[in-house]
């Protein structure tokens, strides 16, 4: 069988991987000249089901609960398993309450076990949420390691292509995202900064919530942090506006003051194509299968989405998301 997979983002990869382990010929067509340049490259890499939830559906639990080992296995060495840890300074005490409230497989950390955890921000906060479960990656290093196995196994890649020129394929994978032909889709902009310090170590992602702007931070490695993001809905793809980069770095001094002094090494912008239910779908029209809405969601939720792909292709027969 031979499949063409049209994307070359986390979708793409996701889907070119258990469709050549299930033994499809996979060729992989991507518009842009190499590896990166869409919203994948922009992401934090948080495989972190259960805070999702605070603000996602149960399919979003359900569907990322095994992201980690998925891509542990493909990708072995890139998954760090430390949990996330959420806090809040004492002012905005009623938002972890209400974290707490939404979420469920974390626990409660007071202010000793917060510095254990994280020495760096010892004293700065006085109570917390730990998710033990849950990972992160650096999803450019994660998506090279990916390409890497798959030209490995024979999987074809064809950069700076046209898939609608290419024929002879028996099915067709579109993992497009926004440049998808359906009008069902909305952009939803999210903006990054990657800061460098010293002064700062972290071993887990760390979440602060705040009413107005709350922020997560992923560490990565060479001293580097990303801080993300907003989620604004807008298809633009101009630069970080002022007001976000002001709001991302402000939360980020927040959490620790040394970063005040950090470098600022690259900001970016991501469209992440959304559903109006922000819930991904898989559908099939004729020998074309779609994978599209990942939203904020995109390596917590390909892997099921690309098994769900596979399934559809070799049984014929439709997968309902959990």
């Amino acid at each position: 069988m031979k499949v063409l997979v049209k994307g070359a983002g986390v979708a793409g990869l996701t889907a070119a991987f258990e469709l050549a382990a299930r033994g499809a010929a996979v060729t992989v067509a991507e518009t842009g000249p190499c590896l990166g340049g869409n919203a994948s490259w922009f992401a934090g890499g948080m495989l972190a089901p259960w805070c999702e939830r605070e603000s996602a559906e149960q399919p979003v639990l359900e569907l990322g609960r095994d992201a980690a080992d998925w891509w542990d296995a493909a990708t072995p060495g890139q998954v760090t398993r430390a949990g996330t840890l959420v806090v809040a300074a004492p002012r905005d005490a009623t938002e972890l309450e209400r974290f707490a409230s939404r979420t469920s497989g974390h626990r409660r950390v007071d202010a000793d076990e917060i510095a254990l955890l994280e020495p760096d921000l010892a004293g700065r906060f006085r109570r917390g949420l730990l998710f033990p479960c849950e990972a992160h990656l650096d999803p450019r290093r994660a998506m090279t390691a990916l390409h890497e196995k798959l030209v490995a196994t024979g999987v074809e890649f064809r950069f700076g292509t046209d898939p609608r020129q290419m024929s002879g394929f028996d099915h067709r994978i579109d993992c497009t995202g926004m440049a998808a032909a359906d009008r069902r889709l909305r952009g939803v902009r999210g903006e990054m900064l990657i800061l460098r310090t010293p002064d700062v170590s972290l071993s887990r992602p760390v979440r602060l919530l705040h009413p107005r702007f709350p922020l997560y931070l992923v560490p990565r490695a060479d001293q580097r942090f990303m801080i993300g993001a907003t989620m604004i809905e807008s298809q633009s793809g101009e630069p970080v506006t002022v007001r976000s980069m002001m709001e991302l770095l402000s939360a980020a001094c927040a959490l620790h003051p040394a970063f005040g002094e950090a470098g600022i090494v690259e900001t970016g912008v991501g469209i992440r194509p959304a559903f109006s239910d922000n819930l991904p779908r898989v559908e099939a029209h004729g020998s074309t299968v779609a994978i599209n809405g990942l939203y904020r969601h995109g390596f917590l939720l390909a892997p099921a989405m690309a098994r769900q792909v596979a399934e559809l292709v070799f049984t014929h027969e439709p997968v309902e998301l959990a």
